[in-house]
């Protein structure tokens, strides 16, 4: 398929709300604003959501303002012998920006709090700052750490994505792959490490008015081959994406673009089996992976008119990825991550 590729600054919506150039991009192109949404402003929704991860565990941070509900997110997943995960996500009500979200991916510090936890993105210079703390975070073992991320000049996937049913609806998102990360969780009194060279992460920023039903799909990986910063970004499902995908491969800070990634989730007795193996295959023959699962960090929430069945799973990859020179890059069980999203919201 054709992709439309951004390469100049323009604003995000017109003067009626409407998205002025849906495609891709390897920056920030797009310029948002909150203000200049037309849409009702209970569908504005709005997060950053970085992710670190390396052989032995991960991480997951969540600062979100979806208008008439804000989240706060913290996930910690263990893949040892007998894997394991807590999450804990405290939710409240009609934030309607309150939280002042940055407006821009490159830019801009935010935080949140409530009575038992804490959780900041703090940007200084060319290194970004991640902060939290919980409580009562597993029974009433708490848990604490700081990860520091560095930001070094690369490329990443910017895609601004229209949605069919609704003109004002529009899906602003740029997601970082391959950010050298080092730092501590502490749980109670155990201290996991995230080393330098062994540990990466991963930013989902996404600002937008979406329609009340979607299901989405979504992979990410950040790691390094031979030493080389490689990871990936694929899904589907985040508005019409005609213009553009956002299915994408970075090596050494350079992002290559792919066309269409389909998942291939296997089903037992007609329902969805996650920790079977999937595959993944492209259009173009350029992503060609098997991945084994490990966990499936599942949460649903179905209150009627709000309903969300969330199937995170994380496991290890492996097949083929090609860069736009042709060239073959082989991946032999590298960690990484597939989710499929059920929304009413």
């Amino acid at each position: 398929m054709n992709q439309h590729e951004i390469k100049d600054r323009l604003p995000l919506l017109d003067d009626n709300g409407h998205l002025v150039e849906p495609g891709f991009a390897k920056h920030p192109c797009w310029m948002y604003s909150r203000k200049a949404i037309t849409a009702s402003k209970y569908r504005i929704k709005e997060w950053d959501y970085y992710y670190i991860i390396n052989d032995d565990f991960a991480l997951a941070l969540t600062i979100a303002d979806n208008s008439y509900m804000g989240l706060d997110s913290i996930s910690f997943i263990h893949f040892g012998e007998d894997p394991w995960e807590q999450t804990k996500s405290p939710m409240q009500f009609f934030t309607m920006g309150s939280k002042h979200l940055p407006n821009s991916p490159e830019g801009g510090s935010v935080s949140s709090k409530g009575g038992s936890h804490s959780i900041s993105f703090r940007k200084y210079g060319d290194i970004k700052k991640l902060s939290f703390s919980f409580k009562n975070f597993m029974g009433k073992t708490g848990i604490e750490g700081e990860i520091t991320l560095s930001l070094p000049e690369s490329e990443s996937m910017a895609i601004a994505t229209p949605f069919r049913e609704n003109p004002r609806a529009f899906y602003y998102n740029m997601k970082t792959n391959c950010m050298p990360a080092e730092g501590y969780v502490r749980l109670g009194s155990i201290t996991y490490e995230f080393r330098k060279g062994e540990s990466w992460a991963g930013l989902d920023w996404g600002r937008g008015v979406w329609t009340y039903k979607n299901t989405w799909y979504w992979g990410s990986c950040s790691s390094s081959i031979d030493g080389v910063p490689f990871g990936f970004n694929i899904g589907y499902g985040f508005g019409d994406t005609s213009a553009a995908t956002e299915n994408m491969i970075f090596y050494n800070n350079r992002a290559h673009k792919l066309s269409s990634v389909s998942f291939h989730i296997p089903k037992t007795c007609g329902r969805e089996d996650y920790m079977s193996p999937w595959t993944f295959t492209s259009d173009d023959g350029r992503f060609e992976m098997d991945f084994v699962p490990i966990i499936d960090r599942a949460a649903k929430t179905d209150i009627k008119i709000i309903c969300s069945d969330q199937h995170q799973v994380f496991g290890r990859y492996s097949g083929k990825a090609v860069l736009d020179d042709g060239t073959v890059l082989e991946i032999n069980n590298m960690i990484g991550f597939a989710e499929k999203v059920y929304n009413k919201w």
